[in-house]
C-alpha cells in the first residue's frame, strides 16, 4: 500500500499517515473516484468508500474517528464521547485512538507534543486558516500536553502555483498580521493571488508558538497520479491525513 510517512522528529509513540489514491479495495473507487477516496459524501459508491476504508482499517489500531467537516475552526477531542463530530481538527490523548480528516487540496496540518502525550491534526483550507483552526487545536492541545513544545508537519495540499484567489482572501489574512501578505503573488488577473498555504500556516502556527515546522513539499494539483484534486478535477475523491498515539508496549 501506498502511503506518505510524515518526516518529522516526532516520538516513538506517535503514529502518523497520509494516504494516496494509489491503494484501495480489489474492487477500489473508479472513473473520477478512481483509487482509494476515502469520502462517503462525494457521490462515489457507499459500499466501495467502506471496502477501501476496510482495506485501510487493516494497518491502524482503530477505525479512524472520521468528523463532518465544514470548513471551519473547531477541535474536537474524539476521545471524549464526543457525540458530535462535526469539527474541522481531530484531538486524542488516549492510545490507539485514530484522529483523521479528509482533504483533496486543503492543507492537513499534523500536530503532536515532545512528551507524545497529545496528537491533533487539522483540516485547513484557507477558510479554516484564516477563521483560527490552527490557534484553536494548539490551544486545546496545550491544555493537557506534558511538553511545552509542539510540533506539526504540513501534508499534501495545493501549492501557491495553482492556488488563485481574490482580493477578499489577502485582505483577511492582512486584518490578521500584515506580513501575510508576503504569502501571496499577483495573480493572472487584476484583483487575484496566488495564495501560499503552507507559508500561511507556518504563520499561524508561529503566532501560536509552535515553531517547529516540518512538510509541506507536497502539491495535490500537480500530480494527479498520486493525489485527488478539487481545485484541478471538481468532482473527486479524497484522501487521509490519520494521527494516533501508540499502546503502551506489554512486558
Amino acid at each position: 500500500m501506498e502511503w506518505i510517512v510524515p518526516d518529522w522528529p516526532a516520538p516513538a509513540n506517535v503514529n502518523a499517515l497520509f494516504t494516496t489514491r494509489n491503494i484501495g479495495a480489489v474492487t477500489k473507487s473508479q472513473g473520477i473516484y478512481a483509487g482509494l477516496n476515502l469520502a462517503n459524501h462525494v457521490d462515489d459508491d457507499p459500499l466501495i468508500v467502506q471496502q477501501n476504508r476496510s482495506q485501510l482499517r487493516q494497518y491502524l489500531p482503530e477505525d479512524p474517528c472520521w468528523l463532518t467537516q465544514v470548513h471551519g475552526t473547531k477541535s474536537i477531542w474524539v476521545d471524549s464521547g464526543n457525540e458530535t463530530l462535526e469539527a474541522d481538527a481531530a484531538m486524542s490523548r488516549h492510545p490507539g485512538v485514530v484522529c483523521a480528516v479528509l482533504v483533496a487540496d486543503c492543507l492537513p496540518v499534523m500536530l503532536c507534543d515532545q512528551a507524545g502525550s497529545v496528537v491533533g491534526v487539522a483540516h485547513a483550507g484557507w477558510r479554516g486558516l484564516a477563521g483560527g483552526v490552527i490557534e484553536n487545536t494548539v490551544k486545546e492541545l496545550r491544555k493537557f500536553s506534558h511538553s511545552d513544545q509542539l510540533m506539526a508537519w504540513l501534508g499534501p495540499a495545493i501549492s501557491s502555483r495553482y492556488f488563485e484567489v481574490g482580493d477578499e482572501v489577502r485582505t483577511r489574512f492582512a486584518e490578521y498580521d500584515p506580513q501575510a501578505v508576503c504569502a501571496f503573488l499577483p495573480g493572472k488577473e487584476k484583483g487575484k493571488w496566488y495564495a501560499n498555504l503552507f507559508d500561511l500556516a507556518r504563520q499561524r502556527l508561529r503566532h501560536s508558538g509552535v515553531e517547529r515546522v516540518y512538510g509541506g513539499n507536497h502539491c495535490t494539483f500537480s500530480d494527479p497520479e498520486k493525489f485527488y484534486s478539487y481545485r484541478r478535477d471538481g468532482k473527486t475523491g479524497r484522501m487521509a491525513g490519520l494521527l494516533w498515539l501508540a499502546q503502551p508496549v506489554k512486558e
